[in-house]
Order: structure tokens, then C-alpha cells, then sequence
């Protein structure tokens, strides 16, 4: 199981380049820009990932995002970030 991390918005092509980069057990945490993808307009672009789609605390707040995000986005803290490190074998990063 790998973790992947991405900071892009749902607009960029990086993000079907990270879902086509996916296995069916890895998880995917939306950091910085990325954490736009929350939002329940976009969910339907990370269908092939539902339940498995995590969103940085830190960054949705920073944006004015937090109690807006779709309810199958899981919101972790930095503490969930390094758990989700610990769980996984290995990280990839989409920029």
C-alpha cells in the first residue's frame, strides 16, 4: 500500500496521472493546493478512489475550507499525516 500526496488542484492533469498511478489499496492525502478537491463538486474525479481520499486539516483551514468538505473525505491533522506515512510502505509525491 502506498501513500500518495498531491498538491494540485482537481483541474491540473497531475491528478489523473496520480489516479491512474494508484493501486486498489493505496491511499490518497491532498495537500496545499490539492485540498480543493474536497470539495463535494469535485468527487466525482476521484470515484476510483472513494473511501480512500484524505484532506490535510492544516491546509483546508488555511483556505477557509474546513466543515465544507465532501463526507467521504477523510480530514486528518499532522498526526494523521504521519500515521498514514507509518501505515504505507512508501510515499509518492504528484507535483
Amino acid at each position: 500500500m502506498l501513500l500518495h500526496t498531491l498538491n494540485r488542484s482537481p483541474l491540473s492533469p497531475v491528478l489523473d496521472q496520480a489516479l491512474a498511478g494508484m493501486g486498489p489499496e493505496d491511499r490518497l492525502l491532498l495537500i496545499e493546493d490539492g485540498v480543493l478537491g474536497a470539495l463535494p463538486a469535485q468527487q466525482a474525479r476521484y470515484a476510483s478512489v472513494a473511501g480512500r481520499v484524505y484532506a490535510l486539516h492544516e491546509d483546508l483551514a488555511s483556505r477557509g475550507l474546513l466543515g465544507l468538505c465532501d463526507p467521504t473525505v477523510r480530514v486528518v491533522d499532522i498526526e494523521g499525516f504521519v500515521a498514514l506515512t507509518e501505515e504505507c510502505e512508501r510515499t509518492v509525491s504528484w507535483y
